[in-house]
């Protein structure tokens, strides 16, 4: 006789299959991320090695898998102790609905492929991307579709070997993030560097708008503050010091920060920043390149020319 169902069976079902969910989800997502970096795409926008989605998928996984772990051997541990929760119209909705959301992830998956094939999209990532979700969503089809059939209560100890294999492959997941990310020390020090970089772009916007309205460079930074619009010339971020900047000539300025590290790959300040003209940009150390933000580490600058044809002075009002 199948055990009455309590508050305790449902919501430590539903937190195991959220867990799940959520594990699975994140591990296929970071799995991506993955061979993004490693077989970069030009039609595809890349994000930062560092980005926030990489972050939440490795915090996901830290926190989530684990639970799940413990959640399912809690409930294996009741099973043990009452047959009859084996039963339980909870555990089998939660069990059917898995082999059902693998299932048709594989037949999605299917469908995915041969879309992108036909549009000529056969790439070594994309095939990677198909081959990890076949494997991650036909290891859980079989692993519920045994649970269903109650291989596992019959086969403790394969149910460890199993929990463990897992967890292997969970580890070697975040480790590889960290290897790719770098610490998160160095990741603090990347989000600075992209910090000012921004900061940069938006002095030289300032700079080039100052020059339009009164055909004159600024002698210093604090000339671009503006009360009426509320501007204010950014400071580093880290170390609350104003930004280097000179005038070079009639046309032409420099702006220097000091950097913690070399542009990362998929940096999204590493393309283009705020107009002047092409022959203007020049980063030490690094060839010339139209709206170019790329930085190695230290100090850096950034040598621009206004262009007056493309950024004509603004119509004086009579």
């Amino acid at each position: 006789m199948p055990a009455k169902i309590t508050p305790k069976d449902f919501f430590l079902w539903a937190g195991a299959m959220v867990a799940f969910y959520v594990s699975v989800f994140s591990f296929i997502s970071l799995m991506f991320e993955y061979i993004n970096y490693a077989f970069p795409d030009a039609l595809m926008y890349m994000p930062t090695a560092y980005s926030g989605s990489m972050r939440f998928d490795i915090a996901a996984l830290i926190v989530l898998f684990p639970v799940f772990l413990i959640v399912m051997r809690v409930i294996r541990a009741d099973i043990a102790r009452e047959a009859g929760k084996r039963d339980l119209w909870v555990r089998r909705w939660a069990l059917v609905f898995t082999l059902f959301v693998a299932g048709a992830t594989v037949v999605i998956d299917l469908i995915t492929l041969v879309t992108n094939f036909l549009g000529g999209d056969l790439t070594q990532a994309f095939l990677l991307k198909v081959l990890v979700v076949f494997l991650v969503a036909g290891a859980g089809f079989l692993h519920f579709f045994a649970d269903i059939k109650g291989y596992w209560d019959v086969n403790r100890d394969k149910v460890k070997m199993v929990g463990w294999a897992a967890a292997v492959a969970i580890v070697c997941a975040i480790a590889a993030g960290f290897l790719i990310m770098g610490s998160p020390a160095n990741v603090r020090l990347y989000r600075f560097d992209e910090q000012k970089v921004n900061d940069l772009q938006g002095i030289q916007w300032q700079v080039v708008t100052y020059w339009q309205q009164k055909e004159s460079l600024p002698t210093s930074l604090t000339e671009l503050a503006d009360p009426l619009s509320n501007y204010v010339p950014a400071l580093d971020p880290q170390s609350q010091q104003p930004y280097e900047y000179g005038a070079t000539g009639a046309l032409s300025f420099s702006l220097c920060a000091t950097f913690n590290a070399e542009t990362q790959n998929g940096s999204t300040n590493n393309t283009r920043a705020i107009p002047a003209s092409p022959e203007s940009f020049a980063i030490k150390g690094l060839p010339s390149q139209a709206d170019s933000w790329y930085h190695g580490a230290g100090r850096v600058c950034f040598e621009r020319t206004i262009d007056p044809v493309r950024y004509p002075p603004y119509p004086k009002t009579k």
